[in-house]
């Protein structure tokens, strides 16, 4: 609840980084629902 700053500051820079985590969990389901195709 202490320093709000601190909290926009890290929210300023987690959407500097969101749009790769978004990436990368994409290629991650991609490559689930390749694998469940493949061994099915």
């Amino acid at each position: 609840m202490s320093k709000p700053k601190e909290d926009y500051s890290f929210w300023t820079k987690y959407k500097r980084y969101a749009g790769t985590e978004i990436m990368l969990y994409a290629i991650m389901i991609i490559g689930i629902i390749l694998g469940i195709i493949i061994f099915s």
